[in-house]
């Protein structure tokens, strides 16, 4: 595993994507902004005005089996590809009973129940993702997932929110917000 990469998700009024929509799903929402910069490992000291700013890090895959990462990192491809002008973060909280279940029990849920990872390897490689873990930081939220995809693959992308929205995982989720984004 790589070392773990800080990144900072700030919003303003520079950066090189554009906010389309900002949608509180569940819970309370964050402040409208007009752009977003991601900064990642020692560029992502927070200097100069933003609306707002969520920190997370990469880690270790928490819910994975060896046989699943393995496939995982098979069908996707890296984070700035060219033709991903088009992207989503999605910062999500859980509530307090998930954390209090045991990590076979959380695995249970996210795989054997929602089927998590079968229904995420659909979409690779038009998909590509990468997690943030900030419980540990003390930021509002637990995890922010970053989507990128091609501007065909958006009808994808929705499909695949939809589809781990229905699932009994989201049961423990207290606070998502969906921002879209557009790259200029």
């Amino acid at each position: 595993m790589a070392r773990p990469l800080l990144v900072s998700f700030i919003s303003g009024s520079i950066g090189p994507w554009r906010i389309e929509r900002l949608d509180a799903v569940r819970g309370e929402s964050l402040q409208p902004a007009e752009r977003l910069e991601v900064l990642e490992g020692s560029e992502s000291d927070l200097t100069g005005s933003f609306v707002w700013s969520l920190r997370g890090f990469t880690s270790n895959s928490r819910y994975t089996t060896s046989s699943e990462t393995e496939a995982l990192n098979a069908k996707q491809r890296g984070l700035n590809c060219r033709r991903a002008t088009r992207a989503a973060l999605i910062p999500i909280r859980k509530i307090a009973a998930w954390w209090d279940l045991s990590q076979n029990e959380r695995r249970d849920i996210f795989e054997e129940q929602s089927k998590h990872i079968r229904i995420g390897l659909e979409y690779p490689p038009a998909i590509t993702r990468r997690l943030h873990h900030c419980r540990d930081l003390g930021e509002p939220f637990d995890f922010l997932t970053w989507f990128e995809y091609a501007p065909e693959h958006a009808d994808a992308f929705d499909e695949l929110v939809h589809r781990l929205r229905e699932t009994r995982e989201w049961q423990y989720v207290d606070r998502e917000v969906d921002i879209r984004l557009i790259r200029e």
